[in-house]
């Protein structure tokens, strides 16, 4: 390769991506895994489900050793072309209506409406008991 590095765009790199045909982007490189795929510890499955992306977060998760960093030079075949891979979103929630949370006056409001009449109820039970009580003689 006469010391220049091959530099793939995402789309390149996104049409390797079969169990005949394997190729991942990690750490800003592509390599082609294609003969490890059956050797993986892992198995083939997870290699294939990390095409046509970064896989560098799906790498760094599992916590390779050394041994197998050492061992990705022999499926390095080139470099991406970084402005061709998506940038990473941060998740925003949709916007919601505003939800009141102080409902200090919804409350006192209800609770009014049922103390008021108890009340009532209670004071005329009251007055009632009061005038009906006999006279002593």
């Amino acid at each position: 390769m006469g010391g220049e590095r091959k530099v793939y765009t995402l789309a390149e790199v996104s049409q390797h991506n079969h169990a005949k045909d394997c190729w991942l982007v990690i750490e800003g490189k592509v390599f082609d895994v294609t003969k490890f795929l059956e050797d993986h510890p892992g198995g083939d499955d997870v290699l294939l489900s990390s095409t046509g992306k970064d896989a560098t977060d799906d790498f760094e998760d599992v916590g390779h050793s050394s041994s197998a960093r050492a061992m990705m030079d022999e499926f390095y075949v080139g470099d991406i072309d970084t402005l061709t891979i998506p940038s990473k979103r941060k998740y925003t929630p949709p916007n919601q209506p505003h939800y009141e949370q102080d409902k200090t006056s919804e409350f006192v409001i209800k609770l009014l409406q049922f103390l008021v009449p108890l009340l009532i109820l209670g004071l005329a039970f009251g007055v009632r008991s009061y005038t009906k009580t006999p006279a002593s003689s």
